[in-house]
């Protein structure tokens, strides 16, 4: 991630905790030529080189660091896919739906696994609808309009999107119920996710065609960078969890939103305490 330690570059700060105060320190600490504010808790380092430390100190003061070349304009951009759950949104809804079961913590058990890439995608999705068995359809709508919220950021992350043209793709491992809504919602233009088999009103606990995985995820974002004639260096991918590694990997820049460390370790860029919005702001 970002250029190597000798180069000389643009540091983006930001967060929260990334007060004038620290953006003067950081420039100070990475021999930067110049820093400017480009939104209120985020800031442009101009001339900065890469130097030992930089990182640590931003990990320990809860600010994110980014390393960008100059010239990447957002506006170019054709194509732009993020994940659903703990991503776009900030619950897990399967946990959510397990609850009413009384069973969230073990689906949320077996989802953190799944996220983490301990265990198979597919396998694991089954095991956890198996778990909603019987529970009544209505439990969708109660979890959608009393427990689902945008995270952070993210309908200016999509404005912006809308102001230059730029394609949103959602896609989820989870649930059509909730990517439809969104899509309608948020004016999104494609989703990808699974369907739930409702039988009599009840959740039979089984999923109907092909599960989304990680290999469907990545298919279905090529599929649409090339319907759109976009470049690798066009496309941004958004997720979380291993199982979005693949279509991250499709990308000409992939984001690791508040993820779990092997996502992390193999994102162009980490935001670990911003918004979605923090996305703008490695940009021109």
């Amino acid at each position: 991630m970002g250029p190597a330690a000798t180069s000389v570059s643009i540091l983006v700060v930001q967060g929260p905790e990334a007060t004038a105060l620290r953006a003067l320190a950081l420039a100070e600490m990475s021999g930067a030529a110049a820093h400017e504010s480009v939104a209120a808790t985020a800031w442009r380092l101009h001339g900065a080189t890469r130097r030992d430390g930089v990182a640590a100190w931003c990990d320990a003061h809860r600010i994110d660091h980014a390393w960008v070349r100059e010239g990447r304009r957002f506006a170019e951009l054709k194509l732009l896919a993020m994940d659903m759950d703990s991503t776009l949104i900030t619950i897990e809804c399967i946990d959510e739906i397990g609850a009413f079961a009384n069973k969230k913590e073990a689906i949320a058990a077996i989802t953190a696994q799944a996220m983490r890439g301990e265990i198979d995608y597919p396998a694991s999705l089954r095991q956890r609808v198996a778990l909603l068995a019987g529970l009544d359809e209505d439990v969708l709508e109660d979890v959608y309009g009393e427990k689902l919220r945008l995270s952070p950021g993210a309908e200016d992350l999509v404005a912006r999107c809308k102001h230059h043209g730029i394609k949103i793709l959602l896609v989820s491992g989870g649930f059509s119920f909730f990517t439809e809504r969104l899509k309608q919602r948020l004016g999104l233009d494609a989703t990808i996710s699974n369907l739930l088999e409702i039988d009599n009103g009840k959740l039979s606990g089984r999923v109907l065609g092909t599960i989304v995985d990680a290999d469907a995820k990545a298919a279905k974002f090529e599929q649409m960078a090339r319907r759109l004639g976009a470049t690798r260096e066009q496309t941004v991918a958004i997720g979380d969890g291993a199982n979005d590694l693949k279509m991250m990997a499709a990308a000409g820049t992939s984001i690791a939103y508040r993820a779990k460390p092997v996502v992390r370790a193999r994102a162009t860029f980490a935001l670990n305490h911003s918004g979605l919005d923090g996305i703008l702001n490695l940009f021109d």
